[in-house]
């Protein structure tokens, strides 16, 4: 006789410290192992909301996190792929791309089919910084700049790129930098650009930062050009960064976003998966960033990939 079992039911049942304890019986890795998880840059939203999930699972399971600051998305999916890393954060979607091998560039050709999700977690909202006297009120107006897109190969230069280019703005039109967050809040802050794309659910440190000390401008992107940018584009949806979100930023600026999501690769063990998904979805009160965002409801909105079986295991 067969007995069918609702996991995520045993998990919360059992305690997160048991199940993990039997990792070793079902096939993980067992007590004391240390778990890798690539992250973003410092100054983003990613590598502080890993270090707030590498505490959650330290406190509630025998895993531990190793969270690498990288370049993100585009950078991480690789890793991903070539299984240097057992988990990531990236951006939807960056792994649709991934998994297809289209979209960019650096994602083109054959998909990365061992690539798996785990959950969605909050919008990443896309901010457009000037100065505030820049006299840059629209994307359009970008048009002959010197503008920081981003990290190489991250997800927030692949959205950059887009959104310029849906503008009617080519890479010809205009001075490219790239580099992290901090650096572009720097380079703003110096003069040495006119403006730079930050992807990251607000409030992004680096932008409060450079708010505390400079008067700063959010650019919109609304009305027809966000319209053409989700036509062109499915992933993205309409967002707001509300009123006081940042020193200075005084009415809501609507923008774009794409959603923030953890990653996985079938080569990780299905306990090990639901061991980490169980984790995170049981404790989002010990969370302290997208708090009003991250939650077990919504974990599947928005997942462009298949799910790993650990992760389907706990949210079936």
């Amino acid at each position: 006789m067969s007995y069918d079992f609702n996991r995520r039911s045993f998990v919360k049942a059992a305690g997160i410290t048991g199940i993990a304890g039997l990792a070793g019986c079902l096939g993980g890795e067992g007590d004391g192992n240390t778990l890798s998880w690539d992250a973003g840059g410092t100054g983003g939203t990613y590598y502080p909301l890993s270090g707030n999930f590498k505490d959650i699972l330290e406190d509630n399971t025998d895993y531990s996190l190793q969270v690498k600051s990288t370049g993100a998305s585009v950078e991480n999916v690789s890793s991903l792929n070539r299984e240097e890393a057992d988990f990531a954060l990236i951006q939807n979607d960056i792994a649709y791309f991934a998994t297809n091998g289209t979209g960019i560039e650096e994602l083109q050709g054959e998909g990365m089919d061992n690539i798996r999700g785990v959950a969605t977690l909050y919008p990443e909202t896309i901010h457009v910084i000037t100065q505030a006297d820049s006299g840059i009120e629209s994307v359009e107006d970008l048009d002959g700049a010197a503008i920081n897109t981003g990290a190489p190969g991250s997800g927030t230069q692949v959205n950059a790129l887009q959104i310029l280019e849906t503008a009617g703005i080519t890479e010809d039109d205009f001075e490219e930098q790239n580099a992290d967050f901090d650096t572009a809040a720097d380079q703003i802050r110096d003069g040495d650009i006119d403006a730079a794309f930050v992807v990251g659910g607000w409030p992004v440190g680096s932008i409060e930062d450079l708010a505390t000390s400079n008067d700063i401008s959010l650019v919109e992107i609304s009305g027809d050009l966000r319209e053409d940018i989700r036509s062109e584009a499915e992933w993205f949806a309409d967002d707001t960064v509300p009123a006081g979100t940042y020193n200075g930023v005084d009415a809501d600026v609507e923008t774009v976003s794409v959603q923030a999501m953890i990653a996985t690769h079938d080569g990780v063990e299905d306990d090990v998966v639901e061991t980490v998904t169980a984790a995170i979805f049981d404790n989002t009160d010990d969370l302290n960033y997208k708090t009003d965002f991250i939650s077990a409801d919504s974990a599947q909105e928005g997942m462009p990939i298949d799910l790993h079986p650990g992760a389907e295991a706990y949210f079936g």
